[in-house]
């Protein structure tokens, strides 16, 4: 490895640190009175899919803590009913994927983790398949998602990746 090229964890952090900026940027403009409305009754209410992109990140800092998560022992947290308390968690979530970050080598990234039930395997992969798909890619597209909701509610869409109807990239 060279000088010039960043470590795997060094390169995921500062990824996930822009696309969590991003993200930020579109869960500070849901209003705390809209969290029960849904775009079809198929749909996630505005406030679930607010709560789950605030907790997409735990994936992450969960892999990092041993070989398997079973969620039979895991304690999940209420679901936040304010924007302030989706903000709050969403900001305490990233701060704890980022602590954690710094305390593991690339090596971690190559060992395999497991999501399971019990003695169940719900899934397994390595814990840089967890970084980019479980949470990454799933924050991306829920971000997405969250973004659509916002337009049919007519509520300003904030630049992303360049400009949206509404604002022009930010520099």
């Amino acid at each position: 490895m060279t000088d010039t090229q960043p470590t795997l964890q060094a390169a995921l952090s500062q990824e996930l640190q822009q696309e969590l900026k991003l993200t930020r940027r579109l869960l500070e403009r849901i209003p705390t009175e809209q969290f029960a409305w849904q775009p079809h009754p198929k749909s996630m209410k505005l406030g679930t899919l607010a709560s789950h992109i605030a907790n997409l990140v735990g994936f992450l800092e969960m892999s990092l803590q041993g070989p398997a998560t079973d969620l039979l022992t895991v304690t999940m947290p209420d679901s936040p009913t304010t924007t302030d308390e989706v903000l709050r968690r969403f900001d305490v979530n990233g701060e704890n994927i980022h602590k954690a970050l710094g305390q593991v080598d690339d090596a971690t990234f190559y060992g395999s983790w497991s999501l399971q039930r019990g003695e169940q395997v719900l899934m397994s992969m390595p814990r840089a398949a967890v970084a980019r798909v479980m949470v990454l890619n799933h924050l991306i597209h829920h971000r997405g998602q969250l973004s659509v909701y916002l337009r049919l509610l007519d509520i300003p869409v904030p630049a992303i990746y360049g400009g949206s109807a509404d604002e022009a990239p930010q520099r």
